[in-house]
């Protein structure tokens, strides 16, 4: 789910040829989620392959994915999530219990013929497995597109790669990539058209965003450091929060006192959870420095028998995509020197 600074967040509405000739890390395992919400079926069910194994997620990389390439001529390093800290155990049960409840709700809407609401449960019992994961691996792998496995959260190896400067920015949904220090985060890049809010029942169009750290922490008179204990007072995926306490609160509260020690006491014991592990978390977080970033050749008879002789789909439509991508590697890349260069 991810930290909410929507609220107090700085970002600016940008457009995809900003990024022309970037090379960014996607958070891979976000994205995959997202893909298997939105891309379904007239009956609200995932597309699959003749085997019956879940497809949706291969689609939205394979398109998606060649249309950043073929027209922004942007690089992509996918990132996949590694063990979770044991801290967040209680958010994973937490959004295990929603799936199964979304699930039983989306049977009896089918059942009921009620497929407006079906996919409103559809988009939240969405479940990754590791043959999903490892299938959008070999994807990636045919198509010359470099991943690395993170040996825990891919937002904070991301991040660490984009401090080392081995990309220009980290892409996620979430916010907590600026938590783990990422000095850019564009969101929306690898999704378009719109968003469903299940919570809401409406959906909302999808603008790529870019967030600054620097300018952010500038705009809000804090430091990075400070940042992590502010979102602690509003909860992340590894501690609850404190009850009644919001993004503008939690800004006032560490403005005026500093830090989580710093606070009134009877605000520090509401804290749930330690808060100098959560800290340790964002701050320190386990990341390896062993990865690639560049691309590998495009194994185009590779992909053909990958995606049309085992997952079903149409090799004409797989033919155009590679062509594209084959064409757009004759033309030359021009970084575009544009309004973030200096950012």
């Amino acid at each position: 789910m991810g930290v909410n600074l929507a609220p107090i967040m700085v970002k600016h509405i940008v457009r995809l040829d900003d990024f022309v000739g970037r090379k960014i890390a996607v958070d891979a395992n976000n994205l995959l989620y997202q893909f298997l919400s939105l891309i379904r079926t007239r009956s609200t069910s995932p597309l699959t392959s003749p085997d019956g194994a879940v497809t949706s997620h291969l689609t939205g990389l394979l398109y998606r994915t060649a249309r950043l390439i073929s027209e922004y001529h942007i690089s992509l390093v996918f990132v996949f999530d590694g063990k979770p800290p044991r801290h967040k155990a209680k958010e994973i049960q937490k959004r295990r219990q929603l799936r199964e409840k979304a699930t039983k709700e989306w049977k009896e809407a089918l059942a009921a013929g009620d497929y407006a609401k079906a996919f409103s449960k559809a988009v939240v019992m969405n479940r990754l497995t590791e043959p999903m994961i490892q299938d959008a691996k070999t994807l990636l792998g045919l198509l010359g597109i470099p991943y690395v496995q993170a040996p825990s959260e891919a937002e904070a190896q991301a991040a660490y790669m984009a401090m080392r400067g081995d990309v220009w920015a980290s892409s996620s949904r979430d916010y907590d990539s600026i938590l783990f220090g990422a000095p850019r985060l564009v969101r929306y890049l690898t999704i378009s058209g719109r968003e469903y809010l299940p919570s809401k029942g409406v959906s909302r169009p999808l603008k790529p965003e870019l967030v600054i750290l620097k300018e952010f922490l500038s705009t809000l008179g804090i430091s990075r450091e400070q940042l992590v204990d502010l979102a602690i007072l509003i909860g992340t995926d590894y501690n609850e929060g404190v009850k009644g306490i919001g993004p503008k609160t939690a800004l006032k509260l560490i403005l005026k006192h500093g830090r989580i020690e710093d606070l009134p006491e009877n605000i520090q014991k509401k804290i749930t959870g330690d808060y100098d592990e959560i800290r340790s978390l964002f701050l320190k977080p386990k990341v390896t420095s062993v990865y690639k970033t560049t691309p590998g050749p495009l194994m185009e008879n590779e992909i053909y028998s990958f995606l049309c002789d085992e997952k079903g789909f149409s090799r004409a439509r797989v033919e155009k995509v590679i062509q594209r991508i084959k064409k757009s590697a004759e033309k030359p890349q021009q970084l575009n020197l544009g309004r973030w260069v200096k950012r």
